[in-house]
């Protein structure tokens, strides 16, 4: 029996991972469709798209899929793509911010599903600019490090484009600059041979939470349930979890 009870927790374990993966596809699907309807095409002439195609890449989503998105989002199919950008606030336990970005053709399913989720994982929606001073939007460059690369090598590289500061992540960088400086700051780092993982405008927090174990699991249950909807892009939150709590947290796993 325990053999045949271990083979099921693996079946539900890769079914838990496959179904992320496919929500995972069809966000970075919708991403593409929404750059090449607002610019175009031509991955020469616009960068979001670029941006949006890497991360696909990067992610593993076939050739195949990201073609068709930038042909459907670009209006060469005779499809009409039409979505909708909406935040939400609220706050998570112990009182942790949350900026909830949707992407929806479905308003009312979408803040249907994002209350939903809030209600259910101990949070609670927020005004509309009550929780938002908490985040600065920003341009984040995800870099990760290889032998020979260090803070200096990158910090080189982008200073001039505009970059404001470079962390060391533990696995990565991130670089952050202002939104406008997104865009140079990637190309400063194609131009010094430097890879990155991805680049985005993301709202970043200009002051953190410290959490305990207890908070942290509890927090992280509830973004992972609003990203469980399809209406749901990304999730900002302004919770810092310790390296001693993220050990415990790694034991659970």
């Amino acid at each position: 029996m325990s053999g045949h009870s271990k083979w099921a927790t693996t079946k539900h374990k890769k079914a838990v991972i496959d179904a992320k993966r496919a929500k995972s596809f069809a966000k970075l699907i919708k991403n593409i469709e929404v750059a090449a309807k607002l610019g175009g095409a031509d991955l020469s002439g616009n960068p979001t798209l670029v941006d949006a195609v890497q991360k696909a890449k990067k992610t593993s989503v076939p050739n195949d899929n990201i073609d068709r998105a930038i042909k459907r989002g670009a209006g060469l199919t005779g499809d009409a793509i039409e979505y909708t950008t909406i935040m939400y606030e609220g706050y998570g336990p112990s009182g942790v911010a949350l900026m909830i970005e949707c992407l929806t053709d479905n308003k009312n399913r979408a803040a249907a599903e994002v209350r939903t989720a809030m209600t259910r994982n101990g949070g609670t929606m927020a005004d509309p600019g009550s929780v938002a001073y908490n985040f600065s939007r920003k341009g984040v460059v995800a870099v990760t490090k290889t032998e020979g690369l260090s803070e200096d090598d990158i910090l080189l590289a982008v200073l001039d484009a505009g970059a404001e500061e470079v962390l060391d992540q533990g696995e990565g960088f991130e670089i952050l600059s202002e939104a406008t400086d997104l865009v140079a700051v990637r190309t400063a780092l194609q131009e010094a041979g430097i890879d990155y993982d991805s680049a985005d405008v993301e709202f970043v927090p200009t002051l953190r939470v410290e959490v305990d174990a207890d908070t942290a699991r509890k927090a992280l249950r509830l973004i992972d349930a609003l990203e469980d909807s399809d209406d749901v892009q990304n999730v900002y939150a302004n919770l810092d979890i310790p390296a001693e709590v993220q050990a415990v947290l790694d034991e659970d796993e």
